[in-house]
C-alpha cells in the first residue's frame, strides 16, 4: 500500500523506482516541510537544521524540484548543463522535463524527431537511415528502396527480400515458375528468364538417365545417343566408372579395356596374353592363332618375323634359316 505520511522529499524519493535508465525530476510535491515521519524519532535538531544541497553549486534544495545522478542531487539547471544530451536537430540541450529520444547514440527532444524530407514525426513510427539523416518509410521507399522483380511494388525497410543476379524480389513474391510456391532459400535453376524449384526442373526440363530413370542435372555422358549419370555409367564386368576412361562394348553392354579383353580378347600365341585390337594395336593371325607384332619372333633367334617369310614347327614359328634344318 501507499504510505500517506507526509515526507521530506530526500525521504519521499525512496518510495519510487526509475525505469529505462532515465533520471527523472523528484516527484514528490512541492510544500512547506512542517514534519517528516522518515524517523520513528524525529526531532527538529536531527531533521530541520541538516543542509540538503546541490552537489554541483551547493545551493540548498529544500523546496525545490531536485535530480539524483549517482546517489548525488541535482538542481535542475547544473543536471542539464552537466548531464543533458544535446539534440541532434536543433542543436539545443534535451532538458530534465523533456523527453530524450535516442538512435545509435544520438538524440533528439521528442518534437524534432521527425523525418529529414517530409518532416512528419516519426516518434513510435519505423524509420530508416540514410546518410546519418533519419527518413519515414514511405520517404525512404521512395528514394532508395528496390523494386520487386515480379510484382514490380517497392520493397519497404526491414522486409525480408531476394536477390539474383541484380534483381530483388519480396520473400513471397520469388516463386517456381511451375508449382507457384516460394522458393525461399532452397536451390533453385534460372531458365529462360524464370526460376524454377530443383523438383520442377527436373520433371519439365532434366534428361533422365536411362540405367536408374532418374534426371540428369550435372555430369551426365552420352553413349549411343542416350544419357547417363556419371556414376551409372559403369564397366558391365567390374562395374567401375568408365568416364574419362577407354572402354569398349559387345552386345550393346560397356565394358572397361581389361574386362573385354579378359572376358572376350583372342589370346596371343607368343606371350598368351589378351590381344586388344584397340587403339591401333597391331597382331598376326595365321591357322587361327594370333601374335601380337612384338611376340611374331623366330622361336630360336628371335629374329622378328613381321613382314617375312617363316616355317613352322607344331607349335612353334622359326625363320628361313633356324628352318632349312627341318
Amino acid at each position: 500500500a501507499l504510505c500517506t505520511a507526509l515526507l521530506c522529499k530526500q525521504a519521499g524519493l525512496a518510495l519510487y523506482t526509475f525505469v529505462n535508465g532515465c533520471d527523472p525530476l523528484s516527484l514528490v510535491q512541492e510544500v512547506t516541510l512542517t514534519a517528516c515521519y522518515c524517523s520513528d524519532s524525529w526531532t527538529p535538531d536531527n531533521n530541520m537544521t541538516e543542509r540538503f544541497d546541490c552537489h554541483h553549486c551547493k545551493e540548498s534544495l529544500f523546496g525545490k524540484k531536485y535530480i539524483l545522478k549517482e546517489d548525488s542531487p541535482y538542481c535542475v539547471k547544473c543536471y542539464e548543463n552537466l548531464y543533458s544530451n544535446t539534440c541532434e536537430e536543433c542543436k539545443k540541450p534535451i532538458g530534465a522535463d523533456c523527453k530524450d529520444l535516442s538512435y545509435k547514440d544520438r538524440h533528439w527532444h521528442e518534437t524534432c524527431f521527425h523525418c529529414f524530407q517530409c518532416k512528419n514525426s516519426l516518434v513510435d513510427k519505423p524509420f530508416a537511415a540514410k546518410e546519418e539523416h533519419l527518413l519515414c518509410t514511405d520517404c525512404y521507399s521512395n528514394e532508395y528502396s528496390s523494386k520487386c522483380n515480379e510484382c514490380k511494388k517497392t520493397i519497404m525497410p526491414g522486409t525480408r527480400k531476394m536477390e539474383y543476379k541484380g534483381n530483388s524480389w519480396h520473400e513471397t513474391c520469388f516463386i517456381c515458375y511451375r508449382c507457384q510456391q516460394p522458393i525461399g532459400t532452397k536451390s533453385f535453376i534460372p531458365k529462360d528468364n524464370q526460376n524454377f524449384c530443383v523438383p520442377c526442373y527436373e520433371k519439365q526440363f532434366a534428361m533422365q538417365c536411362v540405367q536408374c530413370k532418374k534426371a540428369i542435372t550435372t555430369g551426365g555422358v552420352t553413349y549411343r545417343e542416350q544419357p547417363w549419370h556419371k556414376e551409372c555409367f559403369v564397366c558391365t564386368g567390374c562395374k567401375k566408372q568408365l568416364s574419362g576412361q577407354r572402354f569398349t562394348s559387345r552386345d550393346e553392354f560397356a565394358y572397361c579395356l581389361s574386362c573385354f579383353c579378359n572376358l572376350y580378347a583372342k589370346k596371343c600365341a607368343g606371350c598368351t596374353n589378351p590381344i586388344s585390337g584397340l587403339g591401333g594395336t597391331k597382331y598376326i593371325s595365321f591357322e587361327e592363332r594370333q601374335w601380337h607384332n612384338d611376340c611374331f619372333n623366330c622361336k630360336k633367334c628371335s629374329l622378328s618375323l613381321v613382314g617375312r617369310g617363316f616355317l613352322t614347327e607344331r607349335d612353334d614359328i622359326l625363320c628361313p634359316e633356324c628352318g632349312k634344318d627341318i
